[in-house]
């Protein structure tokens, strides 16, 4: 009997996803328990549950988008797109976020001109993706630089902090779908930001690595061959 690997992928897809709806439905539950005794906080627990379900949320719209991306129906460089107003446009809007999580975003662009070869859409979720990383992981007081610059006739798109950094071994795992690092095991997010960035700069024909140590920071570097 012919065993079928993608039949498999998709099964340990799916239990991985089960699994990680049932964190936020069990402290959705818990917070709702808690707010009927007596001397709970229903606003507190309230505010709470809009949070969790938030993450829900997310982790839906993410599964759905990466499911797209794996089955072809998602084009992804139709054309490219002029990188650098893009860049300061996402900082822009992620300055209040920056601000809570005590993490500095930075702009540093090299080559104004320089394009991508990725449809605006795709460039933004990468770029957004590898920002809120950022903002999620590199802990308070930590800078964060979204680079733009060519390098040996690479163009190269850079997010690097000078945060708590990933021990070595984690790194080449960053990219798998609902891994974290174990300083990141209790974050909040849907653990599918960075497969996301890897899947849609491949599709494009880049590539992504990750580079850093603990205590030094990290670097996600996706690379582009010249035009």
């Amino acid at each position: 009997m012919n065993r079928d690997p993608y039949r498999e992928l998709r099964v340990g897809f799916t239990a991985a996803v089960s699994h990680e709806l049932r964190t936020p439905l069990a402290r959705l539950l818990a917070l709702i328990e808690g707010a009927s005794l007596p001397g709970g906080d229903p606003a507190g627990a309230l505010q709470q549950m809009r949070a969790e379900v938030e993450l829900m949320d997310e982790l839906i719209d993410d599964v759905l988008f990466l499911s797209e991306l794996e089955t072809g129906r998602e084009v992804v460089s139709l054309g490219s797109t002029e990188a650098a107003p893009l860049l300061r446009e996402i900082v822009s809007e992620l300055d209040e976020r920056s601000e809570r999580a005590g993490v500095e975003l930075e702009v540093e662009i090299e080559d104004e001109s320089l394009e991508l070869p990725l449809r605006a859409r795709m460039l933004r979720i990468v770029v957004q993706n590898l920002a809120e990383n950022a903002l999620r992981h590199a802990g308070e007081g930590a800078t964060c630089v979204l680079g733009l610059r060519r390098e040996n006739g690479t163009r190269i798109l850079s997010v690097r902090d000078d945060g708590t950094g990933v021990a070595e071994e984690d790194l080449p795992r960053l990219f798998e779908r609902f891994y974290r690092a174990d300083r990141a095991r209790a974050s909040r997010g849907s653990g599918l930001g960075l497969a996301i960035v890897k899947h849609v700069v491949e599709a494009a024909g880049g590539q992504v690595e990750a580079l850093g140590a603990p205590a030094e920071g990290l670097e996600i570097r996706a690379a582009f061959p010249q035009e």
